[in-house]
C-alpha cells in the first residue's frame, strides 16, 4: 500500500489507489490485522499473578547480598519497617519489600535468610573497655559466680598454682559486696593463698585493688605513705597500716609495679576483644580509656592503630584519650598530636575523657548533699570545676568530644556546668559531648541534658536493684536520692537524649541484655524480682535507638551508620528472634545469627 503522506489532492490520489486494489487482497490484509489484534488482546488479559512469576531480567549492577525472610527494623521513620535489604560494595543499596530485591539479586547474589528472624543496624558500645576486658581474660579472673570470698581464695590460689611463670598474680572482677560492710578488702585474705609473689585484683567497677602483703611491700607502701591526691589507702584506725585496700588514684601506687603484658598478649587480648563483640552484633564502639603517655605499659593506642593498618580491626572504633589528672592544661597539646597520631580509617581519637568523681559505695562518689551514713562528708571532685571548665572549654573549640565518667549528682552538676560555659564562651558545637553512667541526678539538673545537647550515656544493666544497690549504695545516699537513680526516662521525658555504653568488663557487654533491662528494670537472669523504680522504663523502640542510632549519634557515625538507609554502611545485625514479638523478659534469650561489618560477615552462628 502506497505510504500517503502528502495532503491535499496528492493525499486523496494515493488512498483511491488503495481502495481501487483487488477485493481478495484487502481482506487478507484485514484478517491479519485481525489476527493481530486478537493476540494483543489475549496477552492483555493474562492474569498478573502469571506475568509476575516471569523471571526478572538482574541489572548489571546487582547486589553483593541480599537479606530476607526476616522482619528489618531500620530505625528511619521515614520507613520503619521493611521485609529485606540489598548491600553492593559494603553499603545498603536499597530497603525495600521481597519483590524490590529481584530486580537487584544476580547469579552471583549471596543470599541471607532468617525466617522469623530480626534484622537490626549494627550495635554501638558508647563506653567500653575492650583492650583490657581482653587482656583481663588472660589474667586470674575472679568474675565469678557466686561471689564469695571462699570462691575469690579458691581461684587466686588455683592461679598461683599454674600460672608458675607470672612474676605477679594480676586480675578482676571481684564485688564490694563479698566484703561487707563497706566494700574494703583484707589483705591477710590473699596472704593466705598466695603467701610469697606480690597479687593485686581489681574490683569489677575497676576503682578499687585487692592487694596481699607482698606487693604493698614491693610498692613501698607504709602507714607513712600519704593519700596521693584522688586516691585513698583504706587503713587500720588504729595503726594507719594498709590493709588492702586502694580507691581511686591510689591504686596507681600499685599498678606501676607491675610488668607490662608482652606482646603477644598484647594481640591476643585485642583478637579475643572484637571477636566477643562481634559475637555480640556490636560493630562500633567507643574505647573509654586509653593513656597518652608514649610509656604506657599496655601501649594501648599503638595496639589499635597496628590492628587498624593490619585490617584485623572490624570495628569502627571512637578513643578516648585519658585526661591526666596530674598535668594541666598543658596537656591539650599532647592531646591534639595523639588525635593526629590516631586517627584515620577506623579509628577516630578525638574524644578526652574525664573521671570526675569514683563511686558511691567506697564514698568516692561527688554528692551534692552529705552522704547518709557519714554526716559531714560530700566527696570530692577529682577535678577543680574551675579547670574543668577551662579544659572543656579550649577541648571544645579545639573540635573535640568531651566524655566524663559521672557517679554522683555533684559530679554530673559540676559537668554539665562545664558544658554550659563552654557553650557560654564558644556557641553551640558539634562536639556531641556525654556523661557515662550518670547514676544520680538531682531533678533540677533533669532538663539541662537536653538544654545542653549533652547525652546520657547510661550502663542500662546497672538499672536493676540488687544487692549491690540495695546493700551497699540505698545505705549511703538514703531513699530520697535513691528515687533518682538512673533516671532514663525521666531524662528522656525532658527531650535529652540517651546511647547506652555497657562499661566492659565491669558489665556484660551484651546490648540485648541491656535492651531488656532498660524495658523492665529487672535483671534479665531474675525475671521474678520487682522492677526497679518502674517509672524510669523506656520503650523497647528507645531502647533499641540508644543501642544503634543514639550511640552512633554519640561516635559521630551516624551520618554512615545506625539506621538501615539506602547509602548507609551496611553494619547488620540479624537475630533469630523479632523483639517486638517476644515477651519484654524474652528479649536478653534472643541470639545474634550473623553480624556483618561493611557487608562481610564477621561472625556467623554455627547451626
Amino acid at each position: 500500500m502506497p505510504r500517503c503522506h502528502n495532503a491535499g489532492a496528492e493525499r486523496r490520489e494515493c488512498v483511491a489507489d488503495a481502495v481501487r486494489q483487488p477485493p481478495q487482497i484487502r481482506e487478507l490484509k484485514m484478517r491479519i490485522g485481525i489476527a493481530i489484534v486478537l493476540m494483543l488482546l489475549l496477552a492483555a488479559c493474562k492474569p498478573a499473578a502469571e506475568n509476575a512469576t516471569a523471571p526478572p531480567t538482574p541489572t548489571a549492577d546487582a547486589a553483593d547480598l541480599v537479606i530476607r525472610d526476616a522482619r528489618v527494623y531500620t530505625l528511619n521513620p521515614q520507613q520503619p519497617w521493611a521485609e529485606a535489604v540489598a548491600v553492593r560494595d559494603g553499603v545498603i543499596i536499597a530497603v525495600g519489600s521481597a519483590d524490590d530485591m529481584s530486580a537487584l539479586t544476580g547469579p552471583e547474589t549471596r543470599i541471607l535468610s532468617q525466617p522469623g528472624g530480626m534484622v537490626l543496624p549494627g550495635f554501638q558500645d558508647a563506653h567500653v573497655h575492650p583492650y583490657t576486658s581482653g587482656l583481663d581474660h588472660f589474667d586470674c579472673s575472679l568474675d565469678i559466680l557466686p561471689s564469695t570470698v571462699e570462691n575469690y581464695l579458691a581461684k587466686a590460689r588455683e592461679c598461683n598454682a599454674t600460672m608458675a611463670d607470672r612474676e605477679w598474680i594480676v586480675g578482676g572482677g571481684w564485688q564490694l559486696t563479698a566484703f561487707p560492710p563497706n566494700g574494703i578488702p583484707d589483705k591477710a585474705l590473699l596472704d593466705s593463698v598466695i603467701p610469697d609473689r606480690p597479687a593485686l585484683f581489681f574490683s569489677g567497677d575497676g576503682h578499687t585493688a585487692w592487694a596481699n602483703s607482698r606487693a604493698i611491700e614491693i610498692a613501698g607502701i607504709t602507714a607513712e605513705t600519704p593519700d596521693p591526691p584522688n586516691g585513698r589507702i583504706d587503713r587500720d584506725p588504729a595503726s594507719g597500716e594498709p590493709v588492702g585496700g586502694f580507691q581511686e588514684a591510689a591504686m596507681d601506687l600499685l599498678r606501676v609495679y607491675v610488668p607490662p603484658p608482652p606482646a603477644s598478649q598484647r594481640d591476643a587480648a585485642m583478637r579475643h576483644a572484637l571477636e566477643y563483640l562481634h559475637r555480640l552484633g556490636i560493630t562500633a564502639m567507643q574505647e573509654a580509656n586509653a593513656t597518652v603517655a608514649a610509656d604506657d605499659p599496655l601501649q594501648m593506642l599503638e595496639t589499635y592503630r597496628r590492628f587498624a593498618d593490619s585490617g584485623e580491626l572490624a570495628m569502627r572504633t571512637v578513643i578516648s584519650l585519658g585526661w591526666d589528672d596530674d598535668k594541666g592544661l598543658e596537656q591539650i597539646h599532647a592531646l591534639k598530636a595523639a588525635r593526629d597520631r590516631y586517627s584515620g580509617g577506623l579509628l577516630n581519637a578525638n574524644t578526652v575523657k574525664f573521671f570526675l568523681d569514683g563511686v558511691v559505695e567506697p564514698h568516692t562518689a561527688a554528692l551534692l548533699e552529705d552522704y547518709a551514713d557519714r554526716p559531714g562528708y560530700k566527696g570530692e571532685l577529682q577535678v577543680a570545676p574551675e579547670l574543668l571548665n577551662e579544659a572543656v572549654a579550649q577541648l571544645d573549640e579545639a573540635g573535640f568530644q568531651v566524655h566524663i565518667h559521672v557517679i554522683g549528682d555533684a559530679a554530673v552538676r559540676a559537668a554539665l556546668d562545664a558544658f554550659a560555659f563552654a557553650r557560654a564562651r564558644n556557641g553551640a558545637s558539634d562536639g556531641r559531648h556525654h556523661l557515662a553512667h550518670v547514676e544520680f541526678v538531682d531533678p533540677d539538673d533533669i532538663a539541662r541534658f537536653a538544654e545542653l545537647d549533652v547525652t546520657a550515656t547510661f550502663s542500662a544493666m546497672w538499672a536493676v536493684e540488687d544487692s549491690f544497690l540495695t546493700e551497699l549504695t540505698l545505705p549511703r545516699v538514703g531513699p530520697e536520692r535513691y528515687r533518682w537513680t538512673y533516671p532514663i526516662n525521666s531524662i528522656l521525658q525532658a527531650g535529652g537524649r540517651i546511647a547506652f555504653g555497657s562499661d566492659w568488663n565491669v558489665t556484660y557487654p551484651n546490648p540485648l541484655y541491656a535492651i531488656e533491662t532498660a524495658v523492665t528494670r529487672i535483671e534479665p537472669l531474675e525475671h521474678g524480682t520487682p522492677a526497679f523504680m518502674p517509672q524510669e522504663r523506656i520503650t523497647l523502640e528507645e531502647a533499641i535507638a540508644a543501642a544503634t542510632l543514639n550511640a552512633a549519634y554519640v561516635n559521630h557515625l551516624d551520618d554512615r551508620t545506625g539506621s538501615i538507609e539506602p547509602g548507609k554502611l551496611a553494619d547488620l545485625t540479624i537475630l533469630d528472634t523479632n523483639l517486638f514479638e517476644v515477651e519484654p523478659s524474652a528479649i536478653s534469650d534472643a541470639q545474634v545469627v550473623t553480624t556483618l561489618f561493611g557487608g562481610e560477615v564477621v561472625y556467623q552462628r554455627e547451626p
